[in-house]
């Protein structure tokens, strides 16, 4: 259990605005009830505008001025958008794409993690940095770059990676004798005789080695947690203040914990109606009802994933206060979504919700997204829910999180593997996942998400697993001694580390006497009915088991599976077998639910419960009303706070 006051910041660019404007920026900041303000993470080109002649003087003044006018400083390392001065020293640092072209300068993020000398050139900014700015007392946290992975930039194919690519798996393996065999290289004379012969998973005649792809996936990810380590161990030489990165929605291709654990705070940008947009595979019917409120499990989803790559600790480094400039489609928020989004955020334990943008900016490629003043610098019809907010914030005071029920397991391995081989083009890891917590969160329940190495989980009720992989120590350890229920299925523990089916079969884990024997992959007008209701999709297995059939299909092949506190479910349920899948479980397992009407959901926090209505229109929620795009804050009395 933690407890905290939340509090509210904002993003702010003093170096796009004249420095007459700052004072009166960071004055209009404060009477509307912000507390913090992030600067910096893109200024590379006026902090260094020549290699070693460093302007700091604008800086200075920036921090002085937001600073003295009272608030809290996080400062940016610029290391997303190195300046054209540096492409020309390192021209070889530059991405490349799945087609072997370089990605380059003109843009952001034109950089590829393995390039050593890149890497060197940031912790040398952020050296700087800190050594400038480690011990000022306005700075009270530091950002380190900005939205790994953003514009597929996790996965590079360039001469730099192959390299730093052969040296990975000399150290993983020791000898290519070892890597062929787990490889599998026999299979089409794919046997390598020396490191220095492997290349990368890209340009092959047909699909490359499934294990191939999979190291260089977790390569890849490997060498955005080195690049994030060393920018870190850099600064902590200079600061004690919390060190923060800014993930974002849906990006699995890099491993979020692993990352995390060399920070204090994990953050994210929460862009509602833009990743509803770009990012949701409910179809254009469910986008269309949504379009101005966004999807109503999209951002719990992710508060309660950063929660736990934050170890407990995270934040919304950038929320979307208007329309965004680069989705599909860019509508505007219905009123009262920010003030929705902001309280969600805060009831899932987010410590700041920062706003993205403090002003619109009138030029380059982010001129038509929204911030809380229009480019005039007269206030956007949202800054209104943003005092709002503040002023609801001091009224509450002190707000909690504690271990909830129900939790959920995600792994990143897991996506990339059925990234890798799918066996099917609908199957997508976290579609799977997703689909299985928004319909926990339809039963009004509080959800934790647990990464794949927990060796305890704790005093839960029900834990569920879907789509795994491969099996940790850690997790069977963990499987083995919980009293509650496990949820496991479908396609976990189909796999072994080295992207084998296990010898045992899958789902390959002690007491649970099940046999996976083959699986089918079904087209969409395909589904496979179930004996209770609903249907499979997607995905279904056929079993061998002396376990319980608690459900089968309604052509006899078994469908959910029960051993002790065991259960597997063999195939992708829709929405309707789904829900009644797990108000089963939940049920069984002594968690208590709720049936929440279309579009609110529920967040327990300490002794509080928040409904959020992401529907347009009113609904009822017990003795209470919710307007259309507002919320219910009621304490555990059932008494309405907001």
């Amino acid at each position: 259990m933690s407890a905290t006051i939340p509090n509210l910041g904002v993003c702010y660019y003093p170096e796009h605005w004249p420095e007459s404007e700052w004072a009166q920026d960071a004055a209009r900041m404060t009477a509307a009830g912000i507390q913090r303000v992030r600067i910096g993470e893109f200024a590379w080109s006026r902090i260094e505008p020549r290699e070693g002649e460093f302007n700091w003087g604008w800086l200075d003044t920036a921090i002085e001025t937001l600073g003295s006018a009272g608030l809290d400083i996080i400062l940016g390392t610029p290391t997303a958008t190195p300046p054209r001065w540096m492409v020309a020293k390192h021209p070889d640092m530059l991405a490349y794409d799945h087609e072997g072209r370089p990605r380059t300068f003109g843009s952001r993020r034109h950089y590829c993690f393995s390039h050593e000398g890149y890497k060197r050139e940031c912790a040398r900014i952020a050296d700087a940095l800190g050594h400038r700015y480690g011990g000022n007392s306005y700075i009270q946290g530091w950002q380190i770059d900005n939205e790994y992975g953003c514009h597929d930039t996790t996965v590079s194919y360039s001469p730099a990676a192959r390299d730093s690519f052969q040296k990975w798996l000399m150290n993983k393996y020791k000898s290519p004798a070892a890597l062929n065999t787990a490889w599998g290289n026999v299979f089409w004379s794919m046997e390598y005789g020396d490191f220095d012969e492997i290349g990368l998973p890209n340009l092959t005649v047909t699909e490359p080695n499934p294990a191939h792809i999979l190291d260089f996936r977790c390569f890849s990810s490997d060498q955005v947690v080195a690049f994030n380590r060393a920018q870190c161990e850099t600064l902590r030489a200079h600061t004690d203040k919390p060190l923060i990165h800014n993930y974002m929605g849906r990006i699995t291709d890099f491993d979020h914990f692993e990352v995390g654990s060399d920070l204090d705070i994990a953050s994210w940008d929460s862009y509602p109606l833009g990743f509803l947009e770009d990012r949701s595979d409910l179809g254009d019917e469910w986008r269309t009802k949504f379009m101005r409120q966004g999807d109503p499990d999209f951002q719990a989803f992710h508060h309660d994933l950063y929660r736990a790559v934050g170890k407990g600790r995270w934040w919304v480094m950038e929320q979307q206060p208007g329309p965004v400039n680069w989705a599909p489609y860019n509508p505007a928020p219905l009123t009262g979504m920010a003030r929705l989004w902001t309280w969600e955020a805060i009831a899932h334990g987010a410590e700041t919700v920062s706003y993205f943008r403090w002003r619109q900016a009138p030029f380059a490629q982010e001129q038509m997204h929204a911030g809380l003043l229009r480019p005039d610098g007269e206030d956007a019809s949202v800054m209104g829910e943003v005092k709002r907010v503040a002023q609801e914030i001091a009224t509450i005071g002190k707000t909690e999180t504690r271990a909830a029920d129900v939790a959920i397991v995600f792994d990143y391995t897991s996506a990339w593997a059925w990234d890798t081989q799918p066996q099917g083009q609908d199957f997508d890891y976290f579609r799977l996942v997703f689909d299985f917590y928004r319909q926990l969160r339809r039963l009004g329940l509080s959800i934790d998400i647990l990464p794949p190495n927990m060796r305890d989980f704790g005093n839960r009720k029900l834990v569920v697993i879907p789509g795994l992989m491969s099996w940790s120590d850690n997790l069977r350890q963990a499987i083995d001694n919980f009293s509650g229920h496990v949820l496991i299925g479908p396609r976990s523990g189909s796999k072994t580390s080295d992207f084998q089916i296990p010898a045992a079969l899958p789902p390959d884990l002690d007491g649970l006497d099940v046999k996976i024997t083959a699986v089918e992959s079904r087209r969409p007008g395909g589904e496979i009915a179930l004996e209770k209701g609903g249907q499979f999709r997607i995905w279904r297995e056929f079993i061998e088991t002396n376990a319980e059939v608690v459900e089968a299909s309604e052509d006899g092949h078994p469908a959910l599976l029960k051993s002790d506190n065991l259960y597997y479910l063999c195939g992708w349920p829709d929405d309707t077998a789904m829900i009644r899948i797990l108000e089963q479980m939940a049920t069984t397992a002594g968690v208590d639910i709720e049936h929440l009407p279309t579009g609110v959901r529920c967040r327990t926090f300490g002794n509080k419960q928040l409904y959020v209505n992401y529907a347009a229109d009113r609904a009822v929620v017990g003795d209470h009303e919710i307007n259309g795009t507002d919320i219910l804050l009621v304490d555990q009395n059932n008494k309405r706070l907001q």
